[in-house]
């Protein structure tokens, strides 16, 4: 079951008549980092709202190990699944206060004091997020991007097996978009969270994340490692945009650069004999691995 950690089967969720996905159907490895990604209206918030159970499935099921989502108990589920949304919430509360707030499904039900392994969580998470000098700062008081952080640390000090975030870097700098992608990747690897997100960056998407999942009108235009996906093919045909794809000589991992429409203007045979360079490569190393098979 390692390879259907997280399984969605023929799933059917949204918003009445206005929108809906139908029949979505993936899987996540326990321990992958996996992305969704795909243009604005697509559907990746409503897929992610009905993965976290903010939207009901209409048809389908979402299972954790083999085990519907819908048979789980919310403190059960609390504790294998944490969610940061895309804008927390600016309460007035310390952020201390706050990222506690994650020790919630560890607690007994009349148990309503922090114990020291919660404080020390707390602490750890804050630290590692780059908040812990905001502790007794209110919610209220932080920047967007702020206040992204201290909900990453309050998923984290959860503990959970599978960590979900929206757009998590939506409200950082390059820095700090960076800095929080690489925690999540450390942890990632280090205690084999299972991480899905939604990421608009595509770059970004491309150099942390080992699985992406492409969505297009409410469907899964296609799914795969970073290479298989973020071809110039799929990008111009889903996001209606022309681009140039390459690879990062360092990682190996895709890298997009976007044409802008004064080089398209004057470079339109360039860049037609570039495409035509890598989809010609492309064929040829799908040959020869088919010849190795």
């Amino acid at each position: 079951m390692a390879n259907n950690y997280l399984a969605l089967n023929s799933i059917s969720c949204g918003y009445g008549k206005s929108f809906n996905l139908n029949g979505i159907s993936l899987s996540v490895a326990r321990g992958a980092f996996a992305g969704i990604i795909g243009p604005n209206g697509s559907g990746k918030t409503t897929l992610f709202k009905g993965i976290s159970g903010i939207l009901p499935i209409k048809k389908g099921s979402i299972c954790l190990s083999g085990v519907p989502l819908e048979s789980m108990k919310l403190r059960e589920k609390a504790r294998k699944m944490a969610v940061v949304s895309q804008f927390p919430e600016g309460t007035d509360m310390t952020v201390q206060d706050y990222v506690l707030l994650g020790r919630l499904p560890h607690r007994n039900a009349f148990n309503f004091l922090e114990s020291a392994r919660d404080k020390v969580l707390a602490r750890k998470y804050m630290r590692l997020t780059g908040i812990y000098h905001y502790r007794e700062k209110q919610m209220s008081q932080l920047s967007g991007g702020e206040q992204q952080l201290a909900a990453i640390a309050q998923a984290l000090t959860q503990e959970p097996e599978l960590l979900l975030l929206d757009e998590p870097t939506s409200h950082l700098d390059i820095n700090h978009q960076m800095q929080m992608l690489n925690l999540i990747q450390s942890l990632n690897k280090e205690l084999n969270l299972t991480v899905l997100m939604i990421i608009h960056d595509l770059n970004l998407a491309a150099e942390y994340c080992d699985q992406l999942i492409l969505i297009n009108d409410g469907k899964i235009y296609t799914q795969g490692t970073p290479a298989e996906v973020l071809t110039f093919q799929n990008i111009e045909a889903v996001y209606n945009a022309v681009v140039i794809a390459q690879t990062n000589p360092l990682s190996g991992k895709p890298v997009i650069f976007p044409v802008s429409g004064n080089i398209l203007k004057t470079h339109r045979t360039d860049i037609n004999n570039h495409h035509k360079t890598m989809t010609d490569n492309r064929l040829f190393n799908q040959s020869n691995n088919n010849h190795k098979q």
